[in-house]
């Protein structure tokens, strides 16, 4: 499966202590994520991760092209609600192509949750 991890700054903690949890999960997928997401769950965690630009930067238009086009099977965006985001548009842009393309996207730790657990049960 490939899945894409995105993490606002204030949610960065929050992905890599996902990431570590399900660290033996996780090494079984392909892995993307945005730049500095990406860096740190590679540094810290230890996996394998292709790195796109940092969100702000582009990153999260990027992974919408690998939605779009049919290369992304599910998105963990840990979005931080209590903080503009000057690069909303392309937040709002990414979970909108999720939707049309039926890609399962979990903004928060408890859905990212429930997908990490389904995917345990898929092994």
């Amino acid at each position: 499966m490939r899945i894409a991890l995105i993490a606002h700054d204030k949610k960065k903690d929050d992905i890599i202590e996902l990431a570590k949890r399900y660290k033996n999960l996780l090494e079984e997928h392909e892995l993307f994520a945005t730049g500095t997401t990406g860096k740190l769950i590679s540094e810290i965690v230890g996996l394998d991760v292709q790195r796109f630009l940092s969100g702000p930067l582009g990153g999260d238009q990027q992974i919408g092209a690998k939605i779009a086009e049919g290369e992304m099977d599910l998105v963990i965006f840990l979005r931080d609600p209590l903080t503009a985001q000057p690069h909303e548009p392309d937040v709002s842009a990414l979970i909108r192509l999720c939707d049309v393309h039926c890609i399962p996207v979990a903004t928060n730790l408890g859905s990212a949750e429930i997908f990490m657990s389904a995917l345990k049960k898929t092994r």
